[in-house]
């Protein structure tokens, strides 16, 4: 979370792993940790309303996208399976984003800032297309009408012939998702014209509901081994280097959701915002999705740990809040988050005696999964 500062107003899945990483090397928190002295100085009315927004913001992908990834855990169709982070990929994650992000720091250092955001803006007006079209498409199938002509489409790419032909591309759409895609493309155009906060944030959300959704730990070990390895990227980053605020001083990408805190006094216009990094979103939430997951497969029809890793969260954030604003300096999200979203869920399996079976619990990959089913269908034969 970071204190009230002037940001310049002009300034999906395809990559959802990709996303996540760019999300890390401008920091999950990072972003926020930018002027704790900044000219503007908001009215109490402002603040509550710039901080109480930012919170909303954050909780819809989470909720949403841990919703989702309960269907995405049983896709078939291999353009909607999720990315699935094992326990090497969790330890080595940090060690990555700390290159990301210090690579970036020496990028701007070098290079002309001007450059190096016209071409991230150009990269990530593609992914943001993507991912707003793929976050919209169950919305569009329950709005248009069974009579709607829904097309369906087929964008095949091989290579070789014969039986050496092989799939490059293999992708199945509709008219709805045309339609889909057509209005992401406008906020997309909107977005690169402008830079106006309402479009960064829309792409924002649909970045972080798809990376709740498609990016999936394989057990609760790995997630804790992700979220402990952040938890230290960010403190090291935030509190030890300048290197993540000049970067997310530099850095002009919708990879954190905005909220002016004059918009009461310059409405739709206002340019002082508050914010709130995107991994604060997506870090805790795929863990929080995790825990869904593994409610789910308890077949007890019911969502205690998804409900205590959610209402963690929110004291999390919260607390995040509450410091940042008593002390007046940008915190590291993840500080406050990581131990909120491990520890009430942990004392909740303590509680009802089922640490052992949470910690045991793995999740396995569709395309494993279909494997041993067709295997112990073999068998029967």
């Amino acid at each position: 979370m970071s204190e009230a500062e002037p940001v310049p107003a002009s300034a999906p899945e395809a990559a959802a792993a990709a996303v996540l990483d760019a999300l890390n090397a401008t920091d999950s928190n990072g972003t926020e940790a930018l002027n704790a002295t900044a000219k503007f100085v908001a009215t109490p009315e402002g603040t509550a309303l710039a901080y109480g927004s930012l919170v909303l913001m954050a909780l819809l992908p989470i909720f949403f996208g841990a919703l989702r990834s309960v269907t995405c855990s049983k896709a078939k169709n291999a353009s909607d399976m999720p990315e699935t982070i094992t326990s090497r990929d969790a330890a080595r994650f940090p060690i990555i984003a700390s290159c990301t992000l210090f690579g970036l720091y020496l990028f701007f250092k070098v290079f002309s800032q001007e450059y190096i955001n016209l071409l991230l803006s150009v990269y990530f007006f593609g992914l943001g297309v993507l991912a707003l079209s793929h976050t919209m498409s169950p919305l569009m199938s329950r709005i248009f009408p069974d009579s709607f002509p829904n097309k369906q489409y087929q964008l095949l790419f091989t290579q070789g012939s014969g039986e050496s032909k092989e799939e490059i591309v293999n992708y199945e759409f509709d008219t709805k998702n045309l339609v889909c895609l057509l209005i992401s493309t406008v906020v997309g155009v909107w977005y690169l014209l402008k830079k106006h906060w309402i479009a960064n944030n829309l792409f924002g959300l649909a970045f972080a509901l798809n990376g709740v959704e498609l990016l999936h730990l394989n057990n609760v070990s790995t997630g804790c081994i992700l979220l402990g390895g952040l938890f230290v990227y960010d403190v090291f980053w935030v509190f030890g280097t300048n290197v993540m605020v000049t970067v997310a001083k530099s850095f002009e990408a919708p990879i954190k959701l905005v909220f002016p805190q004059d918009l009461l006094e310059r409405g739709l216009e206002a340019s002082n915002f508050a914010m709130l990094g995107l991994g604060d979103i997506v870090i805790p939430g795929i863990f929080i999705a995790l825990l869904l997951r593994f409610d789910v497969s308890l077949k007890k029809n019911s969502r205690t740990y998804f409900y205590s890793s959610f209402l963690a969260y929110i004291f999390g954030l919260g607390l995040t809040i509450f410091v940042m604003h008593t002390f007046k300096h940008a915190q590291p999200a993840l500080l406050y988050l990581v131990p909120a979203c491990v520890g009430f869920p942990v004392v909740v399996a303590l509680f009802k005696g089922e640490l052992t079976e949470m910690f045991r619990y793995e999740e396995t990959p569709p395309e494993e999964e279909g494997a041993k089913e067709d295997s112990s269908d073999k068998k029967d034969q």
